[in-house]
């Protein structure tokens, strides 16, 4: 960890920082801003629940900020007194405060900037219409501290399940669905067929998010992330492609029975359970469907 962060600019004009421990942007090069309200706020229906009264968010791992500022964002324009509870779990608390300077705050309006300062530097934030909380520490512990709270929306959106696959566990999954709403939606980036089966092991339905419907998509493009929820009627199918793709070694999921285990004790356990799976090759698998 390190309070030093050095601002990246990706494709929308917005900016991320990169991780030097874990070799990895916070966002997609194609555009963090957008990333947030495409994979995250607009995945998990955001504007159709604003019309309620009040919306609960789980935003695991926290980062910057930016899917809690678009779901602010999102919510508030559709209903400017709707009242919401964030929880955001967060590793290093040096993150957030870094990206509550300029440029990488500028973008957003004055209130949620506000509220993305509060969070910062206080870990805390009341308003009329907002209770937000931000929670410091190993999200494995942190997520304890929950019991009870039940979120309509769950961010889920570590860095990738092979640089931090503590955080894409079975186990740590069965922990975030104990605070997902019955309705309720939890949305990330990975598109994993390892991810998808924890998720599904976890007690959650699955769903995808559907590529752009602005143009042609080469045969590795075939999905923006993940969708999963209990009701399964709320979630738009897997195509055969990515149900096959749930058929091989690549779905063997990530395990850490006692929600303490290191990274590399996680990922030795996960290679040898797929050395050991009698299953298609993901290989093959790709063969198949024409993907590089």
């Amino acid at each position: 960890m390190t309070g030093f962060w050095i601002p990246h600019l990706t494709d929308d004009g917005s900016f991320t920082f990169f991780s030097e421990e874990f070799g990895e942007t916070f966002h997609s090069q194609l555009g963090a801003k957008q990333e947030a309200f495409l994979k995250f706020a607009a995945a998990t229906n955001l504007a159709e629940q604003a019309k309620r009264d009040q919306i609960r968010l789980l935003d695991v791992c926290y980062g910057l900020g930016y899917n809690t500022a678009a779901a602010l964002e999102t919510i508030w324009a559709m209903n400017p007194y709707c009242r919401v509870e964030v929880y955001g779990l967060e590793l290093d608390e040096s993150v957030p405060k870094a990206a509550v300077e300029p440029p990488l705050i500028d973008s957003w309006s004055a209130t949620v900037r506000g509220v993305l300062r509060s969070l910062a530097s206080d870990h805390q934030c009341e308003m009329p219409y907002l209770s937000a909380t931000l929670l410091i520490g190993d999200a494995r512990q942190t997520i304890q501290q929950l019991q009870g709270f039940r979120a309509d929306a769950i961010f889920f959106d570590p860095f990738s399940p092979r640089r931090c696959p503590q955080l894409w566990t079975v186990e740590f999954f069965q922990a975030v669905a104990g605070c997902l709403a019955a309705s309720g939606k939890l949305a990330t980036y990975s598109r994993s067929a390892s991810v998808r089966a924890a998720l599904r092991a976890a007690g959650l339905q699955i769903g995808t998010i559907p590529l752009n419907g602005d143009g042609a998509h080469l045969p590795h493009e075939w999905s923006q992330g993940t969708v999963a929820g209990f009701e399964a009627q709320a979630l738009t199918p897997l195509s055969i492609m990515e149900q096959e793709h749930l058929q091989t070694r690549a779905a063997i999921p990530y395990h850490d029975p006692t929600l303490t285990d290191s990274a590399e004790a996680i990922l030795e356990r996960h290679q040898l359970q797929q050395q050991q799976a009698h299953c298609e090759s993901t290989s093959s698998w790709r063969r198949r469907w024409g993907i590089r």
